[in-house]
């Protein structure tokens, strides 16, 4: 996969067009009449107005938008602003607030019962199954039209460009990344590993660290739902493996290589060698990033800024003392891989053209603004208010080598409390992408291989890998039907 550079999309929005017709809404003058007969031919000098173009600003128009949860209240705020700037350039729209955070076991539902706001988040892995199923929209006519579109970042756009169509417009992304407690180690007498760091390094710093009497773990794998399928597939990544195969247009699973031996014999020795995760491994997503900024933990595995924003904001923990590492190389030399994912918007097909124009236009309002600018510089001056940090999320919309990339860097170069990155991070990252057929299926049958791993000791890890690669590929791939 290549990393990360960047460039954007986003689009120019444009009014419907009324043809004009003598019974409708424009009326057309008639030629005067000078006694001879009227020529319904065509073929006398009598011209038609040509046709009105609408405005959408002038229709009345309600959208039911994507809102944040109630526990997330500077977010919240930030939303509360855009709708009152938006409703002050569009009077004409009603807004309706929805919390409703996407779920894959809810949409079905959602979708059939019509109940799915105007647009709505979802991620990167969704594409595919989004696009098959009819639940997302076709948004190329607004995007090809958008001012924007070329300064999107382009390797998290293309997730949500199927088949050359656009169907959602990204927010941010990253590179699934380890982030360390320096803390924790130094109270351990363990050294930091090196930014260009490998297995090897992962697990003696994971086992320098451990103690299991007193409740300390050295890294904490998430080892339960789709996530525990999630984390272990960064290091069949780094091991050179794949989950699938698209092979004259039949999905093929392959994560039951040698590739994937190597991976799962890794997870078995942080656990029964290293004794370095945690006793109780069945972690889930935010029982391992709570585990982290709560000190019980020295490393866990995910995007950057969901670790960092916790352990800073609620968990009191100093910047200095968190650091962001890209996935470590399998062995020295090899490519730090790990799953590019992203959050994107998408927009009902359900919803009327009307109704998808105004939500294109409200998911883009702040895109490449001034009041963004704006939004980011108050946000960080609210939260320095506080005495909590801002943290910039390592792949945002934009390209980093746009004009609007330069302002926002700008920006964070005046404060002290917006966290910074170390730089060897981002020439280290190596992105790959995530299967774009059955991903989440995939998970949950290697969520089930990490718990059996986890919890008996001594498994053959290439006949685990090759009753979940049946299964997955009897349940489910070979069901995939592509067009």
């Amino acid at each position: 996969m290549r990393k990360f550079s960047a460039l954007l999309i986003c689009l120019m929005l444009f009014g419907s067009l009324l043809a004009a017709c003598s019974g409708g809404g424009t009326a057309t003058p008639e030629a005067p009449n000078n006694g001879g007969t009227t020529n319904t031919g065509g073929t006398d000098n009598k011209q038609e107005d040509p046709p009105v173009k609408e405005d959408i600003a002038d229709k009345k128009v309600t959208i039911k938008i994507h809102y944040p949860l109630p526990d997330d209240t500077t977010l919240r705020a930030q939303e509360d602003d855009k709708i009152a700037r938006f409703q002050e350039k569009y009077p004409n729209v009603t807004i309706v607030k929805d919390d409703w955070q996407y779920s894959v076991n809810e949409i079905g539902v959602k979708m059939a019962s019509n109940e799915a706001p105007t647009f709505y988040n979802t991620w990167a892995t969704e594409a595919q199954l989004l696009v098959e199923r009819g639940w997302v929209a076709d948004i190329t006519e607004f995007w090809n039209n958008w001012e924007y579109k070329d300064d999107m970042n382009p390797v998290l756009q293309e997730q949500f460009i199927v088949n050359g169509k656009v169907y959602g417009v990204t927010q941010n992304g990253y590179i699934t990344s380890t982030v360390v407690n320096k803390k924790l180690l130094d109270s351990k007498g363990v050294a930091l590993p090196p930014m260009d760091w490998t297995w090897d390094d992962m697990y003696n710093t994971a086992k320098g660290v451990a103690d299991p009497k007193a409740g300390i773990a050295g890294i904490a794998p998430m080892g339960k739902g789709n996530e525990a399928g999630w984390n272990w597939t960064n290091f069949l990544f780094e091991a050179g493996g794949d989950i699938e195969v698209n092979e004259d247009g039949k999905v093929k699973a392959v994560f039951n290589s040698e590739a994937g031996v190597k991976a799962l014999d890794f997870y078995k020795k942080l656990r029964w060698e290293g004794e370095a995760i945690p006793q109780d491994w069945a972690l889930g997503w935010s029982d391992a990033i709570n585990s982290f900024q709560q000190g019980r933990t020295a490393m866990v595995i995910a995007g950057a800024f969901d670790v960092i924003q916790p352990a800073l904001n609620e968990g009191g923990m100093k910047p200095e003392d968190v650091i962001a590492y890209p996935m470590p190389a399998m062995e020295k030399g090899g490519k730090h891989h790990g799953i590019l994912g992203g959050n994107y918007l998408v927009i009902n097909p359900n919803a009327t053209k009307d109704e998808q124009e105004i939500a294109f236009r409200y998911i883009t309002f702040d895109y490449f603004t001034d009041d963004a600018l704006k939004s980011v510089e108050d946000t960080i001056n609210a939260r320095k208010a506080e005495g909590k940090y801002y943290i910039p999320t390592p792949l945002e919309y934009f390209s980093g080598e746009s004009d609007y990339a330069a302002k926002v860097k700008a920006i964070y170069e005046k404060y002290d409390n917006v966290y910074v990155y170390d730089p060897q991070l981002f020439s280290l990252l190596e992105g790959k992408t995530e299967a774009q057929f059955g991903t989440q299926d995939y998970y949950a049958a290697m969520s089930n291989v990490v718990q059996e791993s986890f919890s008996k000791k001594g498994t053959d890890s290439k006949k685990q890998l090759d009753d979940a690669a049946k299964y997955v590929q009897e349940n489910f791939f070979d069901k995939i039907v592509q067009e």
